[in-house]
């Protein structure tokens, strides 16, 4: 039974899933624009929001290593203190945006693109 169980698994196991999420935030701090699966971008939406928040805190030495602890790159991190702290200085939330692009031909999964705002 899955009562009170509130997080998504997305068929994977634990490993597999934290590893996932942490290749697509990266992607989406380098790259600023990716094209994903809805259920996957709703799981990432969050963790891209609160990566984005840390890189704005007053101490950037220290959140310069709470990002190298989770990014897989340290250009994303670089580019969250540098470019994206600046960029997001007056907004308190809302940084991510999720749009609608219809299904998948293959398996008709429903495709969104993920992108900073």
């Amino acid at each position: 039974m899955r009562h009170r169980v509130k997080s998504k698994r997305l068929n994977r196991d634990k490993a597999h899933l934290d590893s996932m999420l942490r290749n697509l935030a990266t992607s989406i701090i380098l790259y600023e624009k990716v094209k994903t699966t809805r259920p996957k971008a709703k799981l990432v939406k969050p963790i891209v929001e609160k990566l984005i928040s840390a890189s704005k805190k007053d101490s950037k030495v220290n959140a310069l290593r709470q990002l190298n602890s989770y990014l897989l790159d340290k250009n994303a991190s670089k580019k969250l203190t540098r470019e994206l702290a600046d960029r997001y200085k007056d907004r308190q939330s809302g940084f991510v945006r999720l749009t609608n692009l219809g299904f998948r031909a293959g398996d008709a999964a429903q495709m969104v693109q993920i992108e900073l705002v």
